[in-house]
């Protein structure tokens, strides 16, 4: 087990903070209007790598109207097995035989707010197809976007924002709002968190996630910009986040989360 002190855990909230952002404060029409000046976005997508709580945020947005579509978007990946085991103690009434984050996310939307999902992606695997299919989707079914919301577990938004960037022109409004805000913290020496969301992932977990997207974000021949794998655009990394890395890494150098080729994309 390790010994995390407070400067640690301000490293890794750091760290959370810049691959979680949230572009505008709340799913608030007057809010969306005046940062982007659309009162509603084209489309909004719930990626299914989020914890269960990704599910309320979708819910907030129709009740809010807060776009004209919305998708679910999510296969069988890394991160699905955990979910569908999270899930399956919160809701024990799900069925068995569930075969995409997708799926699930649907049906938990209807059990929970009678509400439904305009489409669903049920094939991708990873955070490349996430975006691949998600736009084959969207012109499969005619719908043109100017401007889109992307809600994906906070460890995972800055990349799929980067990922969706490297498909489209940079005329398309690409809005950002994470499904969770939360920080690490100290409790009786415990490691946990400052706020209890449904489904959320253990510490230990959670600090795994951001290790390994932090390394796929690091611009270099092992990351995922166009020096590396060149699966996203290039990402600006402020100073102190890298510092913040870098520290972590040398101080944990196990805390991290290798990608899996199981779900390497079937097509490019």
């Amino acid at each position: 087990m390790n010994n995390f002190n407070n400067e640690d855990i301000k490293n890794f909230n750091l760290i959370g903070q810049f691959c979680g952002p949230r572009d505008i404060s709340n799913l608030d029409s007057h809010i969306l209007f005046s940062k982007y000046q659309i009162t509603q976005a084209d489309v909004f997508v719930l990626f299914g790598g989020s914890i269960v709580y990704g599910v309320n945020i979708l819910a907030q947005a129709i009740q809010n109207n807060i776009a004209k579509k919305y998708l679910i978007v999510g296969g069988f990946g890394h991160t699905t097995a955990s979910l569908m085991q999270t899930a399956k103690k919160t809701f024990p009434e799900l069925p068995d035989n569930i075969t995409s984050e997708a799926e699930l996310f649907a049906i938990i939307l209807k059990n929970r707010f009678n509400l439904k999902a305009d489409f669903l992606e049920t094939d991708s695997t990873n955070c490349g197809n996430n975006i691949t299919y998600l736009l084959d989707l969207l012109k499969q079914q005619q719908i043109d976007f100017k401007s889109i919301i992307l809600a994906q577990d906070a460890t995972m938004q800055r990349r799929m924002s980067a990922c969706l960037q490297k498909y489209v022109s940079s005329e398309i409004k690409i809005i950002n709002y994470a499904t969770y805000q939360t920080n690490l913290k100290l409790k009786s020496n415990e490691l946990t968190f400052d706020h209890d969301y449904l489904g959320m992932w253990s510490p230990q977990r959670y600090q795994t996630l951001l290790m390994g997207e932090m390394s796929r974000l690091t611009d270099n021949q092992s990351g995922y910009g166009p020096n590396g794998k060149n699966f996203i655009v290039h990402v600006n990394i402020p100073d102190d986040v890298q510092k913040a890395y870098c520290s972590l890494k040398q101080k944990y150098p196990n805390i991290s989360r290798p990608s899996n080729v199981l779900y390497s994309s079937k097509k490019n």
